[in-house]
C-alpha cells in the first residue's frame, strides 16, 4: 500500500504505511508478535495514546524514541501493543485435567505449574482455585509462576481485584470461599482471598528473552492464547524451550485454536488442546 492521498492524512496524527511496517518489524522484534496487515487500524488506535502522552504529532517522532532507545517507551509500546483477553475458567475444559493431574501428585514436594501469559491473572487465580479444591485446602502444596511481558497487567494481577460481574460469572460456593466482596469505596469489586493470593508469584518474563531465570521443572505448564501471537518458527522455538523445563510426566495446555504438529518430535497429544512430552526425551528430572 504506497503513501499518498489516503484517509490515514485526516486523523490526529500522521501515520504512514511506512510507520506502519517499521512498528510490525520492531514489535517482531522485541516481542516475538507478527502483525497482519489487518491490524494497521489497531495500531494506529493503542500507540496514538502514547504520542499524546510524549506531546508528539507524527508516529515517525515516537519512532525516533524508540530508536534512540528511550526503555521506558519501549516497555510502553510493548504493553500497548500486547493482547490482554482472559476470564476465569477460560476453556474450562483444562481444569478437570489439571486437577486429575495434581491428585496423581506424589506428596513431599510441591506441585509446580507455570502460566504463561498471565495478563491480569484470572487464568492464574482459576489454576489456584482448582488446585485449592484439588487439595481440598486453602494452603494446598501448590506453587504457580504467572507470567506476562505486560508489566502494567501484572500490576493488576498482583492487586487481585476484580469487577463483582466478572467474578459472579462463577458458581456461588466458589465465590463465597475464595473471594472477598468489596465494602465501601470498593463496592462492586471482589479481592481474591490472601490465602489464594499467596500461592501465585507474578513476574514479567519475555519469552523471547535469550535467557530465562532459573526455573525449577514443572508438572504443569499453561501457555494458552500466547502462542497464535507468533509465526510458525518462533512457536517451535519457545515450545522446546518449555519442555526443557516440564518435568517427564508433566501437561502442557494451549489455546483451542492452537497445534503442536510442527512439534511432533517433542510434544504429543494427551487431550482436547493438551499435550504431553514425547517419551523418551532428555528433559530436566
Amino acid at each position: 500500500m504506497p503513501d499518498g492521498k489516503t484517509a490515514t492524512e485526516t486523523r490526529e496524527f500522521h501515520y504512514s504505511y511506512r510507520d506502519f511496517q517499521c512498528i510490525r518489524r520492531l514489535i517482531h522484534e522485541r516481542a516475538g508478535i507478527s502483525l497482519s496487515e489487518a491490524k494497521r487500524d489497531m495500531v494506529y488506535s493503542r500507540l496514538s495514546r502514547r504520542l499524546r502522552v510524549r506531546g508528539l504529532r507524527r508516529f515517525s517522532e515516537y519512532l525516533e524514541l524508540l530508536r534512540l532507545g528511550d526503555e521506558a517507551e519501549w516497555e510502553a509500546f510493548t504493553n500497548a501493543l500486547t493482547t490482554n483477553l482472559t476470564s476465569f475458567f477460560r476453556e474450562a475444559h483444562h481444569f478437570p485435567v489439571l486437577s486429575q493431574h495434581a491428585a496423581r501428585h506424589k506428596r513431599g514436594r510441591n506441585f509446580q505449574v507455570w502460566c504463561c501469559g498471565c495478563s491480569s491473572g484470572e487464568e492464574a487465580y482459576s489454576i489456584a482455585i482448582t488446585l485449592a479444591e484439588t487439595f481440598a485446602s486453602l494452603a494446598p502444596p501448590v506453587s504457580i509462576l504467572a507470567t506476562d511481558l505486560d508489566t502494567q497487567v501484572l500490576r493488576k494481577a498482583e492487586e487481585a481485584v476484580y469487577p463483582m460481574e466478572r467474578v459472579e460469572r462463577l458458581c456461588a460456593k466458589r465465590v463465597k470461599r475464595f473471594f472477598l466482596r468489596g465494602t465501601g469505596v470498593q463496592v462492586g469489586q471482589a479481592r481474591v482471598r490472601p490465602e489464594l493470593r499467596t500461592l501465585v508469584s507474578f513476574r514479567p518474563l519475555n519469552l523471547l528473552a535469550s535467557a530465562w531465570p532459573p526455573l525449577k521443572p514443572f508438572d504443569a505448564i499453561f501457555c494458552r492464547n500466547v502462542l497464535i501471537y507468533f509465526d510458525r518458527p518462533t512457536q517451535a522455538a519457545i515450545l522446546r524451550r518449555l519442555a526443557a523445563f516440564m518435568r517427564p510426566d508433566g501437561l502442557l495446555f494451549v489455546g483451542h485454536s492452537e497445534s503442536l504438529f510442527h512439534v511432533s518430535e517433542t510434544f504429543q497429544l494427551r487431550g482436547k488442546t493438551v499435550y504431553e512430552l514425547v517419551t523418551g526425551r532428555d528433559v530436566m528430572g
